[in-house]
């Protein structure tokens, strides 16, 4: 039997939510509810909707979906998506067990064999920038991204321009003609200061320029997408289909929804399916654990319009433990010429180590965004 009887939430370092999800017959699924600083909240959500879950059947994945999402009259949010998330990718990670087989061939089976990624670099200046980039390639990766800046003014500085440029010339001086460098807005910049950086990036050509605005200023991407010949990505703060159709209305090049942010696998699949629509590509969101890494792997592998996967393996943030802590075999998720081959084990193709979880999840962590200010006092942009 599927029937599901029991789900448990484990907050564990470095700032990650785990969700596991038991049912009679012994199956247990695992997913990844983390949202980043909001992670308490959203255990809090995955308890409240799990009340919708026990004594049910696991195996009833899209009915399931639309109960938790519509199921109340208040919808929708990176809470309550992040909560779906956690528990459909639970779900899909019971069914590939239940039936023997990977998740990518309940979805259709696989298109390709492997699935590139990138890693994320840091470093203030450009020195520090050729040598974390050196490290990447060192580790196996063909692709990295970056940070274009910090804090930035509302309308910048020539210095603050000028930063910006020098530190993707020292990324593109280290990684040659056949390697990758996307470069991350991330929401710090306004429109104006978009419009004028990204001509001066256009001779370093990055494989895409990330959140050029925030996304409640999603309205106003469309103009940034006419202003540049770089490809244009965002969607990690996006929920939903309905919220990723302005911006590929727009002229996005790149979606970037979260597996664990969006609703989960089942959500970023029909993301997927509508960006196919308008010539997307997709490169989803994951600077996460393993289980969402597991779980993008998974949409990547049955999805023909998947570009690159993020991956946060041995990132400096990861305090206290790394991706790979929390996985009974760590050799699924092993780059292989910068990519990681396709997944083969049932359900979402690792093992989870039940008694780290448990062990980490007793000292939890309280992970919070920082806040940052101009310096006349203002808040500044994340």
């Amino acid at each position: 039997m599927t029937t599901i009887t029991r789900v448990e939430t484990f907050l564990v370092a470095p700032r990650w939510l785990f969700v596991r999800v038991e049912t009679r017959s012994g199956i247990v699924g695992w997913g990844e509810a983390t949202c980043e600083g909001r992670s308490e909240t959203v255990r809090t959500a995955v308890h409240q909707l799990a009340e919708l879950l026990i004594g049910r059947d696991a195996l009833r994945i899209e009915d399931h979906w639309q109960v938790l999402t519509k199921g109340a009259f208040y919808r929708g949010g990176p809470i309550l998506a992040s909560a779906v998330a956690g528990l459909d990718q639970a779900l899909w990670d019971i069914a590939g067990k239940h039936f023997g087989a990977p998740v990518h061939q309940l979805l259709g089976g696989p298109v390709r064999d492997r699935i590139r990624v990138y890693g994320w670099v840091g470093g203030d200046e450009p020195g520090e920038v050729r040598d974390h980039i050196a490290a990447q390639i060192a580790a196996g990766l063909t692709a990295v991204k970056m940070n274009a800046s910090g804090r930035m003014s509302p309308v910048a500085t020539v210095a603050e321009l000028d930063g910006v440029v020098a530190r993707v010339a020292a990324a593109r001086e280290v990684l040659g003609d056949h390697r990758d460098v996307a470069v991350d807005l991330h929401g710090r910049f306004t429109l104006a200061n978009a419009r004028r950086i990204a001509p001066l990036l256009e001779p370093y050509r990055p494989l895409f320029l990330e959140e050029p605005v925030v996304p409640e200023n999603s309205h106003l991407i469309g103009e940034f997408v006419r202003s540049t010949t770089i490809p244009v990505s965002t969607g990690e703060r996006l929920y939903s289909r309905q919220e990723f159709l302005p911006v590929l209305n727009a002229g996005i090049a790149v979606a970037q929804p979260d597996v664990s942010h969006a609703g989960g696998i089942t959500e970023v699949r029909k993301i997927a399916a509508l960006a196919e629509m308008y010539d997307v590509q997709l490169a989803p969101h994951c600077p996460l654990g393993p289980i969402a890494l597991a779980a993008c792997l998974q949409v990547g592998f049955a999805t023909p319009n998947y570009l690159i996967q993020e991956q946060s393996i041995g990132i400096h943030y990861n305090l206290d433990a790394d991706v790979l802590d929390y996985c009974v075999d760590k050799t699924p998720l092993a780059f292989v010429d910068g990519h990681i081959e396709r997944l083969t084990a049932p359900g979402l193709g690792i093992e989870i180590d039940d008694r780290a979880v448990r062990a980490a999840g007793e000292k939890g962590h309280a992970w919070r965004s920082p806040v940052w200010r101009h310096r006349d006092g203002a808040y500044a942009e994340w």
